[in-house]
């Protein structure tokens, strides 16, 4: 089977949402462009992540004057919209990277597929013509003010889950939960 990759050069949405009851939720990245809708399954924790680095690159690229003052100025374009059903996962997410294209001024996001491989890594061009079964790849190129709004409701996304327990940080079901820092007594 060959490798497929989903590329979105002017989306028109880029979200996060879930779907199930927090404790049992399940995460998607979705794009949508004239290229059509690829939705892809990501972990909490990977969705944290990617919105903690985005902000990092946003900063620096204001810092270093690396991108136009006219993208930077652009507001935050927050899209509050549900998933587009229906969710048809293409595939699980292994690794996320992220990059800059000074050219296109533009943000480059790429999630690439779950693999068997514990030592996963972003493949380039050259390395997946070597492999004969490569992962499949989405890669979207975002404006600022999309990514800017893509943190913002992924920063929402993510706190509206379970609450962490003050002594312990594991989640707190809605029946208590047995808390190793108590003994084991139920706060």
């Amino acid at each position: 089977m060959s490798r497929i990759v989903y590329e979105h050069l002017a989306p028109s949405r880029f979200i996060v949402g879930t779907v199930g009851n927090p404790g049992e939720r399940a995460f998607f990245l979705q794009v949508v462009s004239n290229m059509g809708i690829t939705t892809v399954a990501v972990e909490k924790s990977q969705v944290a992540a990617l919105a903690l680095r985005l902000r990092e690159m946003i900063g620096e690229l204001r810092r270093n004057k690396l991108a136009s003052l006219d993208e930077l100025s652009i507001v935050a374009t927050v899209d509050n919209g549900t998933l587009e059903f229906p969710i048809v996962e293409d595939f699980q997410t292994g690794i996320i990277g992220i990059t800059w294209d000074q050219d296109s001024q533009r943000v480059i996001v790429e999630a690439q597929a779950l693999t068997e491989d514990s030592e996963q890594e972003l493949l380039d061009e050259d390395e997946i013509n070597q492999i004969e079964d490569a992962p499949d790849l989405l890669r979207i190129y975002l404006r600022i003010h999309q990514v800017r709004g893509f943190c913002s409701r992924a920063d929402s996304v993510v706190a509206s889950g379970r609450q962490p327990c003050p002594f312990c940080g594991m989640p707190i079901d809605p029946n208590g939960h047995l808390c190793p820092r108590a003994n084991g007594y139920r706060r």
